[in-house]
């Protein structure tokens, strides 16, 4: 089964010092079931992946909690702030 590729953008990327993984597709099949992965996989992540992260699915903005698909590309990244 092809993999997911999750893509860390901004501080995410510097917090977990990564740019991006492969995740088993079978692992996720929502945004919010891979967010509950990369907690069990990476404890020292779970500061970092809370609830107001936002995310891409195939370079679209999502909200909620869509489907995923083998083959997706996930991006994750912290919530714009400006002034």
């Amino acid at each position: 089964m092809t993999d997911i590729k999750l893509k860390f953008f901004a501080r995410l990327k510097e917090q977990t010092g990564t740019d991006e993984l492969s995740i088993p597709a079978e692992q996720a099949t929502t945004v919010d079931e891979l967010k509950v992965y990369l907690r069990q996989q990476y404890p020292q992540w779970q500061h970092f992946l809370d609830a107001r992260l936002m995310a891409a699915v195939n370079q679209t903005m999502v909200q909620g909690n869509p489907e995923l698909h083998a083959g997706d590309e996930v991006a994750l990244f912290p919530p714009v702030t400006g002034g």
